[in-house]
Parts: C-alpha cells; structure tokens; sequence
C-alpha cells in the first residue's frame, strides 16, 4: 500500500496518517537545505516497512523541490546508504558510506 505524503511546515515534518497514528520525520529547513533529524512510527505501526515508504517518499518530495540533503537521522542515512541511487541529494562532503 502507498500511503500519501504531507508536508506539514507548521510543525516541520512530512508525515503519514495511517488508521488513527502519524508517522514523521522532522525536518529543518535553510535555504536550498533540508536536514532531517528524526524519523518516528508509532509502535503500533512498526514492522510494515512504513518509515522506508516514508523516507522514500519524501526523498522525491525533495528531489522534486531541488534541495539539498543533510541526513541527520540515522534511520535516513542508512536508508540513502542502502539506496545509493539517493546519495546525488546529499550535501557534498557528507560521507554516509
């Protein structure tokens, strides 16, 4: 299932509604960069690969948007390793290999 992405500026995060739990990753903005800094899926929700969906998703939101990556979050920074098709949105000089 692919769930729909919202971008909510108001409380800095993208995030999916899914039954009656929101899952995010919190985000700051600067300029031409995002740096996302937490990546969070209620534990009811968990083990349904939702947070890659998720990272996925805003991944191309942000690919779309033309803006620079800075993967603070663990969980992000592992994904782009595992995806390495991803690591052209990363901010030069960032090593997440």
């Amino acid at each position: 299932m692919r769930y729909t992405l919202i971008d909510n500026p108001s409380l800095k995060g993208y995030e999916f509604h899914i039954e009656d739990k929101v899952a995010r990753i919190e985000y700051i903005k600067a300029q031409d960069k995002i740096y996302l800094t937490h990546t969070e899926v209620p534990q009811a929700l968990e083990g349904r690969g939702i947070a890659s969906q998720l990272v996925q998703q805003v991944l191309e939101d942000i690919k779309a948007k033309d803006l620079t990556l800075v993967p603070m979050c663990p969980f992000v920074a592992m994904y782009v390793k595992r995806h390495p098709e991803w690591k052209s949105l990363v901010l030069k000089g960032i090593n997440i290999s």
